[in-house]
């Protein structure tokens, strides 16, 4: 998965801290890049109201998983939390 965010775009942080989500195999996820969506962290169209070029990180799930997605969105392996939100 690969960050989409337009040149230039800055993101709004959402919150300081991972979310937490159980992901499901086989359903298809869309984890919000601009930090708008008020169903964080996941996409709910926000951001076709700016103009910042960003698009969620679309992506099928492989297997049944916990994990941490990114609340901060600058996390340098989206959607996934790598512990950026603790230098901000």
């Amino acid at each position: 998965m690969s960050d989409q965010k337009a040149v230039g775009a800055e993101p709004t942080i959402a919150q300081k801290a991972p979310y937490k989500v159980e992901l499901l195999a086989g359903y298809r996820y869309a984890w919000c890049s601009c930090g708008l969506s008020k169903q964080q962290p996941f996409c709910d169209g926000s951001h076709t109201s700016t103009r910042s070029g960003m698009k969620p990180v679309i992506w099928t799930q492989q297997k049944d998983q916990t994990v941490f997605l990114c609340g901060c969105k600058g996390s340098g392996k989206v959607p996934y939390c790598d512990g950026t939100h603790t230098a901000l």
